[in-house]
């Protein structure tokens, strides 16, 4: 077998590997063996990719290259936090955004003069380039940009969660497109691709990518992280259709679609129109003040809440954000492991959108070793709290909100909610009683039903556990 033969194979197995993952990772059991499936796959692409390369630079620059990112890459895992996975995912996005306009730059200063016989594979070319730089530049602008509404450490802060409106936003936007395409026009139709077009429409992806991504609230970034993960597949997949890469184009396409249908799932999980996430400024409606009450609380301690525990025969504990901030995880394993020794029926509701990513609350509570078959998904577990004598809601807030169903003026209105208020007692931890990352008012904390238990999760959750004994 020739060179390129093994090198197609090889090619191949890392797509087979790639799909291998994602089967994977869509189920917790499997998670594992799907993340290992993915490194296998890459290293097998990366090595394959090294192997092609018949220049003594270029090898030594792909070396270099490697060892600089391999460098940077386990210096990051080892310090990031659970908490911070998704400004780090967004990060990650903004360096493919960037690598693919660079690719396209690179691509069209190596194509030179077209050959009058190869005009039609050059203006194929010319559109791969033109698009694959308008999608990276729009995917490393407008992740940058949600890294730093994300990143509550931001010093700068030059990006807030709050949303941003220029005037005429989605005129703007528009507008940026139709300029695009009229360039686009302009960059093929000429006999040899003039420069200047390409670099206009870079500027124009460029600030195109920051209102896009600038417009849209911060109760909305995961569905938008989702998204520009999205937009980083077909970015990578455009760069391959420029580099001549078949796996490149493949991986790009399972990136892509598969963000794609994440993005649909959340925004059915939060009530989003799907086509507002990709035009940009959605989660944008008045939200209640964060002052605003709509009744009295009632508190309770933590040994008060070991005795309710004490009392129950089953407990459903809906995580959320809060849990992970204050890493409750491992204490919250613990009381479960208390409570079902009492012969109490344990069981965890986990909310699409928990936290700020798809899954987070499941990686952390598989951490934690907490069994899979106890955990459960919204729709799972939704009709079983009528039935439920105590729910613990630790750092959720948005996601147990009743005002989704319960008043059509809400701006979360018609969101698909948790709903922990319909059983006989609900105990909400939280540190104080501002408003959840929506801004939005929540009337479970003010229900009959419902007890207020204030300070740190992770304290709060170790003092009933030793309460329990």
């Amino acid at each position: 077998m020739t060179s390129l033969g093994i090198t197609h194979v090889a090619y191949i197995l890392s797509a087979l590997l790639f799909i291998m993952a994602l089967a994977g990772l869509s189920k917790q059991e499997t998670a594992k063996y799907g993340c290992l499936s993915g490194m296998v796959g890459m290293a097998l692409a990366l090595f394959t990719t090294f192997f092609t390369v018949n220049s003594s630079i270029g090898v030594v620059l792909i070396i270099l290259a490697m060892v600089i990112g391999a460098c940077i890459g386990i210096f990051v895992a080892m310090r990031v936090q659970m908490t911070q996975m998704p400004e780090l995912i967004a990060c990650l996005h903004s360096f493919v955004g960037l690598a693919a306009v660079l690719v396209g730059y690179n691509s069209f200063i190596e194509a030179g003069d077209p050959q009058p016989e190869l005009m039609a594979e050059y203006n194929t070319h010319l559109a791969e380039v033109f698009l694959g730089v308008f999608i990276g530049a729009v995917t490393f602008t407008g992740s940058i940009v949600a890294y730093g509404k994300l990143n509550g450490t931001f010093k700068l802060r030059i990006f807030k969660s709050a949303p941003l409106q220029l005037p005429g936003g989605h005129f703007l936007n528009l507008a940026a497109l139709v300029v695009s395409l009229l360039l686009m026009i302009w960059f093929m139709a000429a006999d040899v691709a003039p420069t200047t077009p390409l670099v206009l429409m870079t500027i124009i992806a460029l600030a195109f990518g920051i209102n896009l991504v600038a417009a849209i609230g911060g109760a909305d970034m995961p569905v938008v992280i989702s998204m520009l993960n999205s937009y980083s597949g077909w970015a990578a997949a455009a760069s391959g259709f420029m580099l001549d890469n078949d796996l490149l184009i493949v991986t790009g396409a399972l990136v892509g679609s598969s963000g794609a249908i994440l993005s649909y799932i959340m925004c059915k999980a939060m009530n989003r129109s799907f086509i507002s996430v990709i035009a940009g400024g959605f989660g944008n409606a008045p939200v209640a003040k964060k002052d605003e009450e709509v009744g009295e609380y009632h508190e309770m301690k933590a040994p008060e809440v070991a005795e309710m525990l004490k009392n129950s025969s089953s407990v459903i504990i809906t995580p959320g954000y809060g849990m992970a901030v204050a890493q409750a995880q491992n204490a919250v394993a613990t009381m479960t492991e208390k409570l079902q020794a009492r012969g109490i029926k344990v069981r965890f509701a986990i909310h699409p959108v928990a936290g700020r990513l798809p899954g987070h609350m499941n990686v952390l509570l598989a951490e934690a070793k907490v069994p899979y078959d106890i955990v459960f998904e919204m729709d799972e577990i939704n009709d079983e709290f009528e039935e439920t004598d105590t729910v613990l809601v630790i750092g959720a807030n948005d996601t147990v909100n009743p005002a989704a169903a319960e008043d059509p003026t809400s701006p979360i209105a018609g969101m698909p909610v948790l709903e922990v208020w319909k059983a006989h007692n609900v105990v909400v931890f939280k540190r104080s009683m501002n408003t959840g990352y929506a801004g939005v008012q929540n009337p479970l904390f003010f229900k009959d039903n419902s007890y207020m238990c204030f300070g740190d999760a992770k304290k709060t959750v170790e003092e009933i556990v030793n309460n329990l004994d």
